[in-house]
């Protein structure tokens, strides 16, 4: 079923040629779909599976039109049409930015089409409101590496946590789970003081940076969590940094935990399963280095003996 899947994904991928057009972006198809797998590996899930594993294909391309392409005009442009979310707003951005916009469009089409005969296409607006607060995100830190500007931890992490991709994939499974998700469920997920939601996002934003901040300021990047506390804390080592930001990881498992521990009515466990889940993955890919922009250290193994060797039936 996994290698079915990953195949038919792979033919969409190559159809829309993302990554021979913009050679500057990461091209993490397998990878992402490899991510959505760990957060929705159940048969019946397998609709939020897709989705999940396109979104996280073509938001990794958008992050990097940001971090290391595109120009500060650009990237203005391109923001206020994500914003806009509607096919007249191409006119207005650059050719190259036109394939991702069209791809992003054209997914997000699909998904409302699936789910319009079950009259759940309201969802797709939960999962569109998500990727406009990543991307408005990731124009803040595009900002702050043009002018050169290092934030405060505390100012940095409020823009940080939402440019990792949490929300994005949470909401976006969470559309394609049917029944068991309402639209209070949904209304849950994007509250910005949702505790769950925010260790998610806590951990792995503080991971990821961790384990890519160094190569990341040597190719030219926005500062990472490690610069932006030792700036605020002079006298810190670099690795009382990261036993500072292990430590905060720990304490925001914990909040996992009490929540799963303790589910609210209106949210099933399963829903809550999302979140942990994802940051199960998280953990995978950068528990000792960055797994996703460097796959062959971390994901090759895992991802053969999956798709290429899976156990004889």
């Amino acid at each position: 079923m996994y290698q079915q899947e990953l195949s038919q994904i792979s033919k969409w991928w190559k159809e829309f040629g993302l990554a021979s057009k913009l050679p500057y972006a990461r091209d993490r198809l397998v990878e992402s779909y490899f991510f959505a797998m760990g957060v929705c590996f159940e048969p019946h899930y397998a609709l939020a599976k897709k989705m999940v594993a396109k979104v996280t294909a073509l938001i990794t391309v958008i992050n990097d039109t940001y971090d290391a392409y595109g120009t500060l005009e650009e990237l203005l442009l391109f923001t206020d049409a994500i914003q806009r979310f509607d096919f007249s707003a191409i006119n207005g951005i650059p050719e190259y930015m036109k394939v991702i916009y069209s791809a992003l469009l054209d997914v997000y089409n699909e998904i409302e089409e699936e789910l319009r005969k079950d009259g759940q296409s309201y969802r797709v607006n939960y999962a569109k409101e998500a990727v406009k607060t990543q991307v408005k995100a990731y124009f803040q830190e595009a900002k702050w590496f043009n002018d050169g500007y290092i934030p405060t931890f505390e100012e940095y992490m409020q823009t940080a946590s939402i440019s990792i991709p949490c929300l994005s994939i949470i909401v976006t499974s969470l559309v394609g789970m049917g029944d068991i998700v309402t639209k209070e469920t949904f209304d849950w997920a994007m509250n910005e003081h949702n505790k769950l939601m925010k260790a998610s996002n806590l951990i792995s934003r503080l991971l990821d940076d961790m384990m890519s901040h160094k190569f990341e300021q040597e190719r030219g990047h926005v500062c990472s969590v490690v610069e932006c506390y030792m700036k605020q804390y002079d006298n810190v080592s670099e690795q009382e940094v990261n036993d500072e930001l292990k430590r905060r990881v720990v304490d925001a498992w914990k909040d996992i935990n009490e929540a799963c521990m303790k589910p609210m009515i209106d949210v099933p466990m399963q829903v809550l399963l999302r979140c942990v889940n994802l940051v199960r993955m998280a953990e995978h890919f950068y528990l000792y280095t960055d797994g996703f922009t460097i796959p062959n250290e971390v994901l090759k193994e895992p991802i053969t003996s999956l798709f290429v060797d899976p156990i004889p039936m």
